[in-house]
């Protein structure tokens, strides 16, 4: 699920990444769009702009020059970029900023030269790769630098330090990048084409960085990668991501860990028996399967066949106490039969996931899917994929029913506008811009602490309950 920021401008930047205390080279406002793995190369970028002596503002009509970081992943992410690139050179043809530089995805999508001949008055175009040099690009910008207008870079062989970051998400929970790039050879995506091959972030550096997250008030540390579960296979010769969090539940501060795209390949008993045991590691998984025929598994190359995925779910929901699993699935795969779309439906039906979402095949140029015969009309596709969501929701909605009556502890994110007593907070079954939400009546609770509360019912995906006056769970 894509998640789009608006115009950003973090409430306070972190310590790592302070202010430089000459005056400012210049003002500049930002717009993160795509998943949490782009929203880490933002805040980075961030980092460095104010390392640099740039000013971050939260209006582009008051800039110097706006950044947006794109997202390539399908043919949606990718209009959705380009119509946000279209708003803000429009604010630059009338006047009220200087200049635009895109970066991210879409620009390595769509490869050297594509951008700039499609939106030819874009300014400068950085590839994913080239983010650490953000601070050079803009000093060509406001330097009025026309030659060399992109800046692209190689796939490194070492994973980029995320340390040094300014932060845009609320201050108690992060997303914590532990690895670059896939080596999976799906044949449906096109992530490999953009974001290379995987590489490892070492332990070391990625526990230094929980660290410094942990000291800048983080409480929740929110896992992501391209592929979570192949973790140290490049770097360490084998998978390593029960070392890594072993050592992650040892960082002072850090009370919740979220596990997020998380392959079924290399789900083995040992990494199932540290979440069994973990007090930090959340019974919160997200597992994309993308569909449970074999045959269909086959050719869209997932290196997983429908016995082992469904052995593998058996087993976590025998093992894992309270076990929210969420999962993506793709409808209208090319030759998916009606019988293969039967049995995606069953599974679904029968294991009753508390998190789920749908999407339609997208023909991705380039990607080996494309040449497979039996390419279905959109409407067959989207049929499928409404009858899809129509029976999750039945299912969302008495998961959510089933909590009733229940105490959770809630992380509260927010205040609402509308009333100083309601609160917007999450459980441990929902990751923050995907689930939802948990409102909360309560007096004088405070932004990210952890609270008590009693879900009193429900209003459609979301929980509502009440807080013990003044009761907080530090």
């Amino acid at each position: 699920m894509s998640l789009s920021l608006p115009i950003i401008e973090p409430d306070a930047p972190q310590p790592q990444a302070p202010q430089t205390t000459g005056a400012s080279k210049g003002n500049y406002a930002f717009v993160s769009l795509g998943c949490p793995k782009n929203l880490v190369d933002s805040e980075k970028m961030l980092g460095t702009l104010a390392l640099d002596g740039y000013t971050l503002v939260a209006d582009p009509a008051k800039s110097d020059f706006v950044i947006v970081n794109t997202c390539g992943f399908i043919d949606s992410s990718r209009q959705e970029s380009k119509s946000v690139i279209q708003e803000m050179l429009d604010l630059k043809k009338s006047g009220q900023t200087k200049g635009v530089i895109v970066a991210g995805c879409l620009p390595e999508r769509m490869e050297e030269g594509g951008l700039l001949s499609e939106m030819p008055d874009i300014d400068h175009v950085v590839g994913v790769f080239g983010r650490d040099e953000i601070s050079k690009v803009a000093d060509r910008l406001v330097g009025g630098v026309t030659e060399q207008r992109e800046l692209f870079r190689p796939a490194p062989i070492k994973a980029l330090d995320d340390r040094a970051r300014l932060r845009i998400t609320p201050q108690h929970f992060a997303y914590l990048k532990i690895s670059e790039g896939c080596d999976r050879t799906c044949t449906f995506c096109s992530i490999p084409m953009m974001r290379g091959k995987h590489v490892t972030k070492p332990i070391e550096m990625v526990v230094e960085e929980a660290k410094e997250l942990a000291a800048d008030g983080v409480k929740e540390l929110i896992i992501v990668a391209q592929d979570t579960t192949y973790y140290g296979l490049d770097l360490y010769g084998e998978v390593r991501l029960v070392e890594l969090l072993r050592q992650l539940e040892q960082v002072k501060g850090i009370e919740w860990i979220r596990l997020m795209y998380l392959y079924p390949v290399h789900f083995n008993d040992e990494l199932i028996d540290v979440i069994v045991g973990s007090p930090k590691i959340l019974p919160y998984l997200d597992m994309p399967l993308q569909h449970i025929n074999s045959k269909v598994l086959k050719r869209m190359q997932r290196r997983v066949n429908a016995e082992q995925t469904r052995e593998l779910v058996g087993k976590l929901r025998d093992r894992v106490s309270n076990l929210v699993l969420r999962t993506t699935f793709i409808a209208g795969f090319p030759g998916e039969t009606d019988e293969q779309f039967e049995e995606l439906r069953d599974f679904v039906i029968d294991t009753r996931f508390e998190r789920m979402g749908v999407f339609t095949y997208s023909v991705e140029p380039g990607t080996p899917a494309t040449k497979l015969d039996g390419h279905l009309p959109e409407d067959v596709k989207e049929a499928r994929r409404d009858e899809l969501m129509a029976m999750q929701q039945k299912i969302a909605f008495e998961h959510a029913e089933s909590l009733v009556g229940y105490e959770l502890d809630v992380l509260i994110d927010d205040q609402s506008t509308d009333d100083d007593n309601i609160y917007v907070g999450r459980s441990f079954a929902d990751a923050p811009e995907i689930d939802g939400n948990v409102y909360v009546s309560g007096q004088d609770l405070e932004i990210g602490s952890m609270v008590p509360v009693e879900i009193v019912r429900r209003e459609d995906y979301d929980l509502v309950g009440v807080a013990p006056e003044h009761v907080i769970i530090d």
